[in-house]
């Protein structure tokens, strides 16, 4: 179905925090993006939703293109929509966040992703976008 608005209106995108529950503390799961902006910078998975898709689902495409990863029950937590946080336009992200037992979850980049890394959850590369804002609110949140 066509859409014609009058106004412009901003993109949605889905990010997801996920957590790696292992014996030597608690680890992220990032992402090496491929293509600008932050190319080859650190970030969370993540994506814009597809017309007609449900943030849910979109999440979970998005984590299981860009690191291979499928069946993580995801969260929604909470939307950033500050409309400097994406360079190329006002992007809302609407975040989710998983806890899974690392030693199960072996991800393999794919899709957007350069490559994909578990990162000790204190240290943490320099991150896109608000990233780093987005992974305190979901630790928060926990």
């Amino acid at each position: 179905m066509p859409y014609t608005y009058k106004h412009p209106r901003p993109a949605v995108t889905v990010d997801c925090v996920i957590f790696g529950k292992s014996p030597d503390g608690p680890y992220l799961l990032l992402i090496q993006r491929k293509h600008p902006p932050y190319q080859s910078c650190w970030a969370l998975p993540g994506g814009f939703l597809d017309l007609c898709e449900a943030p849910e689902a979109a999440a979970a495409r998005e984590l299981k293109e860009e690191t291979g990863l499928s069946g993580i029950p995801l969260t929604q937590f909470h939307t950033f929509g500050a409309p400097d946080r994406d360079p190329r336009e006002h992007i809302i992200a609407i975040a989710h966040y998983a806890i899974v037992d690392k030693k199960d979850h072996h991800p393999q980049a794919a899709d957007d992703a350069a490559a994909v890394q578990w990162f000790p959850i204190c240290k943490l590369p320099d991150l896109a976008f608000d990233h780093a804002e987005i992974i305190e609110m979901a630790k928060a949140h926990l």
